[in-house]
């Protein structure tokens, strides 16, 4: 166990250090923004990029893979849906965030940390994986779902062409094509341009937890939604359970990439849940909570995850 500990302490550890210093200094949170424009535009990328340029193409195709932990997420997700929307009588905007806050996980910011951390540099390519396919998927479903609430103005085409773009241009996704790109055509970059993108990868992951800590603290918790509960309990619990048995059932993945879907599954709300609700006005301090909170509480569940992995309680695979 101590060695679980030890694993988790600097990662939670720097998201506490950023919630601490953001408290003392008293900076604005506009002060945050050149960070963020250098870990979404350059040092997360230049992670993605380095681990996926050197990666054996054959393991960049595994569709079996993609939509196992594609369809655990959207299991998560639509069940927090229908309990929004039939039982407690919600709007499809209201669920729609709700939905979000219990299934899109904080895979972009300590996805790659974390499990580069736990399992080495061959969870690279499934994080990577799994961060563009379900990325793209909130994209899309996000603006399709206001626009059948009635939130989301605009002509059909234009809603569509917008959502493309966000998909397209999205940084972290233009890296991974590159690296894919990269990987089928076997080229590395030339040494002094490789010296460049490793110091920025390096980078990536300390930078990324504490700027995720800066964010949480700037955005006190307010409104505690009735449905936190329910929340976390999908978040941390449900969603990694679920991920585990649909991988299990779909196909024989080596332990690594089992257990780096699960363990991305495990993480908390994303922060991107309290941008959309902020984008278009609808459940904002709850989403904020939803972040907080389940970032508080996945210290302990994250921690009790990796420690069933290393352990071996739970083995890679469960109908082998």
């Amino acid at each position: 166990m101590s060695d679980i500990i030890g694993l988790v302490l600097p990662f939670f550890g720097l998201i506490f250090l950023g919630a601490f210093v953001a408290r003392i200094t008293r900076q604005p949170v506009e002060a945050l923004g050149w960070m963020n424009t250098f870990i979404i535009y350059l040092a997360l990328p230049a992670l993605f990029f380095q681990l996926l340029s050197r990666t054996p193409i054959e393991q960049l195709t595994e569709w079996r893979y993609i939509f196992g932990a594609a369809l655990a997420t959207y299991i998560v997700f639509s069940l927090m849906f229908v309990l929004s929307m039939f039982v407690n009588r919600d709007g499809i905007a209201e669920s729609t965030v709700k939905a979000l806050a219990a299934a899109y996980g904080n895979i972009g910011y300590m996805g790659p940390g974390i499990a580069l951390l736990a399992f080495g540099s061959e969870a690279a390519v499934p994080v990577a994986l799994i961060f563009c396919f379900e990325n793209a998927l909130h994209f899309a479903v996000a603006p399709f779902m206001m626009a059948l609430a009635g939130g989301e103005k605009g002509r059909p085409g234009e809603l569509a062409l917008n959502v493309i773009r966000k998909i397209v241009l999205h940084p972290f996704i233009i890296a991974t094509a590159i690296g894919i790109f990269a990987a089928w055509a076997q080229f590395q970059p030339p040494a002094p341009v490789s010296r460049l993108l490793e110091y920025l990868a390096q980078a990536a992951a300390p930078c990324a937890l504490f700027a995720m800590g800066v964010t949480l603290a700037l955005r006190p918790l307010k409104r505690v939604p009735r449905d936190l509960g329910v929340i976390a309990a999908l978040k941390l619990i449900l969603h990694p359970l679920i991920c585990y048995v649909v991988l299990s059932l779909i196909g024989d993945f080596s332990p690594i990439w089992m257990f780096s879907a699960v363990l991305l599954a495990a993480l908390p709300t994303a922060t991107n849940v309290f941008v959309i609700a902020q984008q278009y006005g609808v459940w904002v301090e709850r989403a904020s909570a939803s972040v907080l909170v389940t970032t508080l509480l996945s210290v302990a569940t994250v921690t009790g995850i990796l420690y069933l992995i290393k352990s071996g309680t739970i083995p890679p695979d469960l109908f082998p």
